[in-house]
């Protein structure tokens, strides 16, 4: 989908897969996701370790952008939430290597997750038009 990136020089240089605002064409379709968590498909189970937790919540992100006929490529906002700041390097990999050259707005909170096994979550905005 063609979105317009917004990085004014007034502000600080974007980051890898970064824009400072991402502005989505007239008539697209949104797609709101909930935050999603590394749990298996079992609701129980899930990685221990930060990547698997991650790429398991980018597979969960995938399967419910497909449901809507969308694609990474469509996505305009993320918002992840990590439990350790430690593990943004990782995060920031991880993200690259699902976008390549998309970028999205994006914003990382470090904080305390609901269950004190969950290393990750991720909330998206996605937007298409077809």
């Amino acid at each position: 989908m063609p979105i317009t990136p917004h990085n004014p020089a007034e502000l600080f240089p974007p980051y890898r897969s970064y824009a400072h605002a991402v502005e989505v064409p007239a008539g697209a379709r949104t797609l709101y996701i909930s935050g999603l968590n590394g749990y298996g498909a079992d609701g129980v189970t899930m990685p221990s370790d930060f990547t698997g937790q991650a790429e398991l919540v980018w597979r969960h992100l995938g399967a419910v952008l497909g449901s809507a006929g969308m694609s990474y490529a469509d996505l305009v906002s993320l918002r992840f939430f990590l439990a350790s700041a430690a593990d943004d390097p990782a995060n920031v990999e991880i993200l690259s290597g699902h976008l390549g050259d998309h970028v999205c707005a994006r914003t990382v909170v470090v904080q305390q997750l609901l269950e004190p096994e969950w290393l990750v979550e991720i909330e998206a905005v996605a937007a298409k038009v077809d």
